[in-house]
C-alpha cells in the first residue's frame, strides 16, 4: 500500500513525464503514441516505475529499448521540471503496460463464451 506522500509523488512524475513525452513524442518513434499509464514509486521515492502504452507501432518492444535509451534524458527534463517541488529525482525505469492487452483478451474469451452459448 502506498503511502499518500508516494502516490503525490506518483502523480506528479506521471504529469510532468507525459508533459514531457507529449512535446518530444515524434522524436522517440515515428506516429508512435507513447501514453504513461502508471508510475509506482518506492517508500523512499528514489525510484519510480513508469509503466507505459504504446500505440501505433509495429514493434513495442523496440519502441520500449528506444524509450529506455532516452532514460537519461527524461530524467534531466524530469528534474528541470519538478525541481521546485522535490528534493530529488527519482530513478527512472521503463515497462510497457499489457493491462489493455489483458482486458481485450478477456473479453474475446467472455464474447467466444457468449457465441457458443447461444449457438446451444
Amino acid at each position: 500500500m502506498e503511502s499518500k506522500r508516494q502516490q503525490k509523488f506518483s502523480r506528479l512524475i506521471q504529469k510532468e513525464l507525459s508533459d514531457i513525452f507529449q512535446k518530444e513524442g515524434l522524436s522517440f518513434h515515428d506516429n508512435t503514441i507513447i501514453t504513461i499509464t502508471t508510475v509506482r514509486v518506492s517508500p523512499d521515492l528514489s525510484v519510480a516505475r513508469v509503466y507505459l502504452s504504446i500505440y501505433n507501432s509495429p514493434n513495442r518492444e523496440q519502441a520500449l529499448i528506444t524509450v529506455k535509451s532516452k532514460t537519461r534524458e527524461l530524467r534531466y527534463k524530469l528534474g528541470a521540471e519538478i525541481k521546485n517541488q522535490a528534493r530529488i529525482v527519482p530513478h527512472l525505469e521503463f515497462f510497457i503496460d499489457d493491462s489493455i492487452d489483458y482486458a481485450s483478451r478477456i473479453d474475446e474469451i467472455f464474447n467466444k463464451i457468449n457465441k457458443e452459448g447461444s449457438e446451444e
